[in-house]
């Protein structure tokens, strides 16, 4: 199994951000952050979601198993950030006017 924690570092450590600088960019609390890696505890789902948009990635790369890294054009960054804001109507819509295409 993979661990969490030191995945979260080294994103973390790979932008030169500190603890602090994740909490501000994340919306978590830095006493959460900090008190995952004193006692070794996994963060909720929320809160790694929470940290995955800070880092500008999904869930599924935050425990990807390989190291390489999956790069999104600015193109694909800006559809995602437009998908996120739909309902789940309005994503369906989007899906049956893909299909049509």
């Amino acid at each position: 199994m993979k661990d969490i924690l030191s995945t979260i570092a080294k994103y973390r450590e790979d932008r030169g951000w500190t603890e602090y600088q994740l909490a501000e960019r994340s919306g978590l609390p830095q006493s959460t952050i900090s008190s995952w890696y004193r006692k070794n505890m996994v963060p909720t789902i929320p809160s790694l979601e929470k940290i995955c948009t800070a880092f500008g990635i999904t869930l599924s790369q935050l425990f990807t198993e390989d190291d390489e890294a999956v790069s999104l054009t600015a193109s694909q960054k800006k559809l995602l950030e437009c998908w996120s804001r739909l309902s789940e109507e309005q994503q369906n819509a989007v899906f049956l006017l893909i299909e049509k295409m």
